[in-house]
């Protein structure tokens, strides 16, 4: 089973969540493989390819200074497009993904390599926010963006599954019968 078709699998079950995803590295290859099942409408809501500097601040809320320090690339830029993504399509999930498709010696990468995260808005303003790094070795610039995408697509499935499982033994934990001490009685008096 592909990572699209298993997310579907796991997104039909409640809670209804929602996807959204903001890319720059990937150039749309998550999007791609999000919606390369049927039915992935009733669950991703959109995504952005956002290449930028300039679009990133402006459509995801990305800090600019940073970003500009960062050549865009960045756990903190990862982060804060997903958080843009969930902001931009009012989701419960969003997934991003920041680096370079190839060697940048200007900038020190030897390895092509990209930063990803995962955001969970939660009720009350709280959020569960996953992050990583990913280096992709022997593969051309497409094989790269392409590799990205499925890594930060398995680790969606892997929290959404996760999510399930603890959803799941939190709903056992609830229907289990309490367990209650015997009292002993007096025996009436008549």
């Amino acid at each position: 089973m592909t990572p699209a078709a298993a997310l579907k699998k796991l997104m039909q079950r409640p809670p209804v969540l929602s996807v959204a995803c903001a890319e720059s590295v990937t150039g749309g290859n998550v999007q791609a493989l999000l919606t390369s099942v049927s039915g992935a409408s009733d669950y991703f809501l959109g995504g952005i390819t956002a290449y930028s500097l300039d679009e990133k601040v402006r459509c995801l809320g990305v800090n600019r200074a940073h970003a500009r320090r960062a050549n865009s690339v960045s756990q903190q830029v990862a982060v804060e497009m997903a958080v843009g993504a969930c902001r931009l399509f009012d989701a419960d999930l969003s997934v991003a993904t920041t680096g370079y498709a190839e060697p940048a010696r200007a900038h020190g990468i030897k390895v092509p390599m990209a930063w990803w995260a995962i955001h969970h808005r939660l009720g009350g303003g709280s959020a569960v926010v996953i992050s990583g790094c990913v280096e992709v070795t022997g593969e051309d610039r497409v094989g790269v963006q392409l590799r990205v995408a499925e890594t930060v697509l398995a680790e969606l499935v892997a929290y959404v599954r996760e999510l399930h499982g603890a959803r799941k033994k939190k709903a056992r934990r609830k229907k289990a019968p309490k367990k209650t001490a015997a009292k002993k009685r007096a025996p009436k008096r008549r």
